[in-house]
């Protein structure tokens, strides 16, 4: 299955890792049930996983203080995400 990922342009192009990189193989680790082993990939999985599947439930239904927890899960998937690509750059280079 891994073969039909798609390769990330900016580490192909520059040579180094993108906030986004190792999201895909997570993503497959998580439907495989490899809990653990996605979040070592991508740390940031469970909250993007929370957030999206926030949105697909607010989209069905309406949820108090849904735009507030939308706000809440969006930031803590984006600076999950941008903390973890911040100490793997500071601890490759």
């Amino acid at each position: 299955m891994e073969k039909y990922m798609l390769p990330c342009l900016t580490k192909k192009l520059i040579g180094i890792d993108c906030p986004g990189c190792g999201i895909q193989r997570a993503t497959l680790l998580l439907f495989k049930g490899e809990f653990t082993a996605a979040f070592h990939m991508y740390p940031a999985i469970y909250p993007m996983a929370f957030f999206f599947i926030f949105l697909i439930l607010n989209s069905f239904t309406t949820i108090k203080n849904g735009e507030k927890i939308k706000l809440l899960l969006g930031v803590l998937a984006f600076l999950t995400a941008i903390i973890n690509y911040v100490l793997k750059m500071f601890l490759i280079y």
